[in-house]
């Protein structure tokens, strides 16, 4: 029978804190691993040169090997080095509860990101950016300004200031909260720029 919610922060924070302890290098190099063979070979996955799978029935193995390594494997809480359980009903219900549409961005900027099945008559929403790479100062604004004004471009993933005013943005340093903010400024001037001012980021 299905739960009547899916899973809220609440409960998430309660099983991250109560889970079964595990290390970080086992999770990555044992038990992610080996799960996902395991799947693979349970669903017979196998991939034929094709980059999206249009096989419906290797969509459908891809979707339940997810759902039974998702529920099996559980999800890993780095900061607590513990294991989130879940159920297979309430990841259904979270995937039934879902929006089918999201609205990133405003005004003549905005886009829609919605549910795609198949071969759909619209376009998927197309990211432009580093994608949280180092970008030196003396060009992030332009470098921003060129993803913006590609038409094709609906939304910008950051990148990341390698220094701010000629300071390394050291993690957990004061430089590293300027530079995150000078991020967010700079990307918006270079939306700005290229007459996109209400881009989502």
């Amino acid at each position: 029978m299905a739960v009547g919610r899916p899973l809220d922060v609440y409960e998430t924070y309660n099983r991250s804190i109560s889970g079964e302890k595990v290390s970080e290098r086992d999770w990555d190099y044992k038990i992610i691993p080996q799960n996902a063979a395991k799947m693979k070979e349970k669903y017979n996955i196998k991939f034929s040169g094709e980059i999206i799978p249009t096989d419906s029935e290797l969509i459908d193995n891809l979707f339940q090997a997810g759902l039974e390594m998702l529920v099996e494997t559980g999800i890993y809480n780095i900061d607590t080095g513990r294991v989130i359980r879940v159920s297979e009903d309430e990841v259904l219900e979270s995937i039934k509860k879902a929006p089918r549409k999201l609205v990133l961005g405003e005004y003549q900027d905005a886009v829609d990101m919605a549910q795609r099945r198949g071969n759909p008559g619209f376009k998927p929403v197309i990211q432009g950016g580093p994608t949280g790479a180092p970008v030196s100062e003396d060009i992030f604004i332009p470098m921003f300004q060129s993803y913006a004004q590609e038409p094709t471009v609906d939304t910008i993933v950051n990148g990341v200031l390698a220094t701010i005013e000629g300071n390394e943005a050291t993690s957990g340093s004061p430089w590293e909260i300027k530079a995150t903010l000078f991020e967010l400024y700079y990307i918006r001037e270079a939306c700005r720029k290229a007459g996109r001012p209400y881009m989502a980021v």
